[in-house]
């Protein structure tokens, strides 16, 4: 890519920057200062990790996961759906110890991965395209980054559907028009798009998504189905299912806390005061669960049959840090502590050595022990990629908390 060298320029330039997602200050959340050091030793450790990992791709392949049993490192093409958060995950550990051979390996990651802007295959472009071009526009703003989220987002917006009011998520039979509630992880794409470009498309699509959402996803006790089928020519709801999770009437952990978080980034977007209780209302569903753990590290599923015996999902334990680190800074004080302390002691749990590997090991990746698609027995007790981005990302908003 043509512009690989000025990035890596500019940014090397900006070593010394640091920049905040969020302006406002929140005076009664304090981070402890034990925890920032280990968060700065942790840091230090996933340099040493991705740089491992990176010694183990062959061009154009993404890390996946990695198997202990097996010691098998899995990668995948640039079209899968967690392609992006390598990169992603590189420039998060950049913006946090300024180490120029990991930019460079995410600029290379990139390069691999741009063609995926015009893919229109797929629901998961957000993902794929925003962890990964949507940081580094963020870090070195450049037309070449513009243009291709902005690709990418046109992409995306095809798979929407007026009738039903949703993005599909996955292909299937003509008379199926499947959404699962991963996509509202996908939607931040659409609300860059429209800031970028001023066409309010994007920002409407993203906000007709989120309210079919609300409408048809959600039980009374504010959990999430995984899956809901549409049908494409009425939009009228056909089934309410899972795919990853226990059974169709469970809360799969994974899908609620996606939910958690595309909805607190629905109310930063549009401070449409309905997805903050939204939020709220998901948080309290999880936080409340009585099958969540002390340590707060869910299992796979909060109705698995084999409570407590069942496998825990570092990957949904991240995700809930790193939303809850924003949720916090929406609400009132007495929720916003709550939120804080429970995204802390997820911090806490995930940096410990039950979770976080030892460097050397696990192929390279930081944390042990997500379970990807249990029912498949696909991913299971294992390390993954996005697991390790959303702790980076939940780490990097824990310390924003300190900053003066």
């Amino acid at each position: 890519m043509k512009t690989r060298v000025l990035f890596i320029a500019a940014l090397i330039r900006l070593a010394g920057f640091s920049q905040a997602c969020f302006a406002q200050a929140v005076s009664y959340l304090k981070p402890q200062a034990e925890l920032l050091n280990i968060i700065k030793q942790n840091i230090t450790d996933a340099d040493s990790q991705y740089k491992f990992l990176t010694s183990q791709l062959t061009a154009g392949r993404f890390p996946k996961n990695f198997n202990p049993v097996n010691n098998k490192l899995e990668t995948s093409n640039s079209g899968w759906w967690c392609s992006g958060f390598y990169a992603g995950m590189l420039l998060n550990l950049y913006e946090q110890n300024h180490d120029a051979a990991l930019l460079t390996e995410g600029q290379r990651s990139m390069d691999s991965l741009a063609k995926e802007q015009y893919n229109t295959h797929t629901h998961d472009l957000g993902f794929m395209m925003y962890t990964s071009f949507g940081n580094a526009n963020r870090l070195n703003p450049n037309p070449e980054y513009r243009q291709i989220l902005i690709n990418s987002a046109k992409s995306l917006s095809t798979r929407f559907n007026p009738t039903v009011g949703c993005i599909k998520s996955w292909e299937s039979k003509p008379s199926d028009f499947l959404v699962i509630i991963d996509n509202m992880m996908n939607l931040e794409l659409l609300f860059w798009a429209t800031r970028e470009t001023g066409d309010s498309s994007f920002y409407k699509i993203a906000v007709t998504h989120a309210n079919t959402t609300i409408k048809n996803h959600y039980r009374a006790d504010y959990s999430s189905y995984h899956v809901i089928n549409y049908n494409p020519e009425t939009g009228a709801v056909q089934q309410k299912k899972t795919a990853q999770g226990f059974a169709d009437e469970s809360a799969w952990a994974r899908g609620q806390v996606w939910g958690l978080y595309g909805f607190t980034v629905m109310y930063r977007e549009t401070k449409d005061k309905k997805y903050l209780e939204q939020a709220k209302h998901i948080a309290e569903f999880i936080l409340s669960n009585p099958n969540l753990p002390a340590d707060k590290i869910p299992y796979w599923d909060f109705n698995a049959p084999n409570i407590p015996n069942a496998l825990r999902d570092a990957s949904a334990g991240a995700i809930m840090a790193s939303a809850l680190l924003e949720l916090c800074r929406y609400t009132d004080k007495s929720d916003g502590v709550k939120y804080f302390n429970t995204a802390q002691a997820i911090i806490k749990t995930l940096s410990s050595s039950e979770y976080k590997a030892t460097p050397g090991t696990n192929g390279g990746f930081i944390l042990k022990h997500s379970v990807g698609h249990f029912p498949q027995k696909s991913e299971v007790d294992v390390a993954i990629s996005y697991a390790d981005y959303y702790f980076a990302e939940a780490m990097k908003r824990y310390t924003q908390f300190a900053a003066k």
